[in-house]
């Protein structure tokens, strides 16, 4: 993989030099909601950056209206309501935009920046619960993650109709927009091992990852990239023949999606806001550096 990485010329004080740099990235782990990668090539600031952006800056939907037209259950409206904003939903990025994007400007949105959802249901001669697979949506590829997450119980001859609008939206702005319940980043760690080694397994016996391991009467790395430099090994050679050193550039990403998004397009999002950021960032410094020398032309 190959990215454009910006510097600043150090002669000239431009943000001129766009230097390729390599990056190596390495899938260790991949299932429909999980993704745990290593990416070497990049800083903490950059991996930080990215950690950020896949939690609170990557869009998803859910729902932010709702219209109660008739709730006769003990569950108060407010209540309710809140529950359905905290119902995960498969998101289609192509397909809407944010609200604030749209051209429509209408407070509950339109078919391209909207889903509407309905809901009516009724309790008959016994105690009924409610499941977010009975939400009706417009739009069949917008639809809760899992069906049965319960909203609220019926008891007998109780009603509840309600119309829901879902949008876009960011963590920045409540957490029920976050499309990862868990995203974390670290270094990975370099594993030293020098001929003091005498293979007495009490690194093996306190690795909890079980990194280490005794091959063949020899001390032998099973996966370095489970190794959370927790040094529990180092510490407890005897002959202190262990040597832990974290990463300056290497980092392994966990991430798990809600399963409104696939965790490979939360990855890719990211990716593309910190370009369209960093973009930004270098218009600005470009259009403040014209003004200046605009300013000197004129005053000489």
């Amino acid at each position: 993989m190959t990215v454009q990485d910006v510097q600043a010329d150090d002669e000239e004080d431009e943000f001129s030099v766009v230097r390729p740099i390599s990056l190596e990235v390495k899938i260790l782990e991949k299932n429909d909601t999980q993704l745990r990668f290593m990416v070497q090539g990049i800083d903490l600031s950059v991996a930080n950056a990215l950690r950020r952006a896949m939690i609170a800056e990557v869009p998803s939907m859910a729902i932010d209206d709702v219209f109660i037209i008739e709730n006769s259950s003990t569950m108060e409206d407010e209540i309710l309501a809140h529950r359905l904003g905290l119902v995960p939903l498969k998101t289609d990025l192509k397909s809407y935009v944010m609200r604030d994007k749209c051209d429509c400007h209408s407070e509950s949105g339109c078919s391209k920046c909207a889903v509407t959802f309905t809901l009516e249901a009724e309790a008959s001669g016994s105690t009924r619960t409610v499941y977010s697979k009975e939400l009706k949506s417009s739009d069949s590829q917008v639809v809760p993650v899992n069906g049965d997450i319960p909203l609220l119980k019926l008891a007998n001859n109780q009603r509840v109709r309600l119309e829901a609008y879902a949008r876009l939206g960011m963590g920045t702005e409540h957490a029920k927009w976050q499309p990862v319940t868990v995203c974390t980043v670290r270094p990975t760690s370099t594993i030293l091992i020098d001929e003091k080694c005498d293979a007495c397994q009490r690194c093996v016996e306190v690795c909890f990852p079980q990194v280490l391991r005794i091959k063949e009467g020899v001390l032998v790395i099973e996966d370095y990239e489970k190794c959370n430099s927790c040094k529990r090994c180092e510490e407890s050679c005897p002959n202190g023949a262990i040597h832990i050193e974290r990463s300056k550039d290497a980092f392994v990403f966990t991430i798990e999606s809600s399963g409104v998004l696939p965790p490979e397009s939360i990855f890719d999002s990211a990716i593309d806001l910190l370009k369209d950021k960093a973009q930004e960032f270098i218009s600005h410094v470009t259009s403040l550096k014209t003004g200046g020398e605009n300013d000197e032309t004129e005053q000489s």
